[in-house]
């Protein structure tokens, strides 16, 4: 089943919101297997005020954490809706390469592949990418918590 997810479904699967929501729209999802979602970069990111003004540039750790999110949205969907209110968090990251920098007037686009899933633990490949090349790449791991 491939699923699509606007901002409201999005934010019915994971706790963050503004600032700290990274992901913006679910395009492919197939639960168990992988998503692809997207995340529109623009000037109004709070964080472009210090980092850097005269040329701004995404930090790499709110990629990983773009990343971390879409597997957030993954994990939830291969879990099913009986756990749908359960946190998970960001335990881990293994792997990680940052290959061009993100700016701008970009469109991340985040895949992330389920590569292990247990009961309280999930581990993805995660990739991020702007118009087809590869800028930041990782191995991530989750864990599942109470809600609260």
């Amino acid at each position: 089943m491939e699923t699509v997810l606007d901002i409201l479904a999005i934010m019915q699967r994971l706790p963050h919101r503004y600032p700290f929501l990274l992901v913006d729209r679910v395009v492919r999802l197939v639960p168990g297997e992988q998503i692809v979602a997207l995340k529109n970069v623009t000037l109004n990111e709070p964080f472009f005020q210090g980092h850097f003004p005269v040329k701004p540039v995404m930090p790499g750790v709110l990629i990983i954490e773009a990343l971390a999110q879409a597997g957030g949205i993954l994990a939830s969907e291969t879990r099913g809706p009986e756990q749908r209110g359960q946190i998970i968090y960001f335990m881990g990251m293994d792997a990680v390469r940052f290959r061009k920098p993100v700016v701008p007037g970009d469109q991340l686009m985040l895949e992330a592949k389920v590569l292990k899933m247990r009961s309280r633990v999930a581990k993805m490949a995660g990739r991020a990418l702007v118009e087809g090349q590869l800028v930041a790449e990782a191995e991530l791991m989750a864990s599942f918590g109470e809600s609260p």
